[in-house]
Parts: C-alpha cells; structure tokens; sequence
C-alpha cells in the first residue's frame, strides 16, 4: 500500500470513528434528558446511572451496532437493566 493510500484510509477510518462517536454522543445527551425527566434526577446524577451502565457499553460498542435503535428504545433498556439487571431482557432484544 502506498504511503498516500495509507493516509487515505486512516483518514477515511478516522472520520467514520468520529462520527460514530458523535453519535454516541447525541444518544447520550438524549437519554440523559429522558431520564432527568422522567426520573427526577439532576444532570449529573443522571448521567451517571447511564454511564455506568451495561446498556450503555453496549451503545458503545461499534459491533452491536446499537444506534439502528431509537433512542426511546436505548432509554427502554436502560429501565429494563435497572429493574432486571440486564438490558438483554428488553421487549426489543428478546423479540429478535
């Protein structure tokens, strides 16, 4: 691979990375909102519980490919991991 064919598919990689992680972002902001609102809690706290949650690995991780789900539907598995203790036993995951 030529040193100019290198650079172009780092760059293209790199650009692809970044907008996955603007995704994610966005996801995260989102959910964050629906959880202060519905819950009650303050940004922080809120953002917390979501950061640290194995639902929110999940939309991390670029194999799961988490963000063909609505938001609505990251922010129904968080609930489900709280009440359960696993995302996975979401409507949305079980029913595929």
């Amino acid at each position: 691979m030529s040193k100019n064919a290198y650079i172009l598919s780092w760059t293209k990689e790199f650009i692809a990375m970044s907008e996955f992680f603007s995704l994610i972002s966005k996801y995260i902001s989102i959910i964050t909102k629906q959880i202060c609102e519905k819950y009650g809690y303050d940004e922080q706290t809120a953002l917390k519980s979501f950061a640290s949650s194995e639902t929110c690995r999940m939309l991390e991780n670029p194999e799961l490919e988490m963000w063909e789900f609505c938001p609505d539907v990251i922010f129904e598995m968080w609930e489900c991991e709280q009440i359960t203790g696993n995302p996975r036993n979401s409507i949305y995951i079980r029913s595929k």
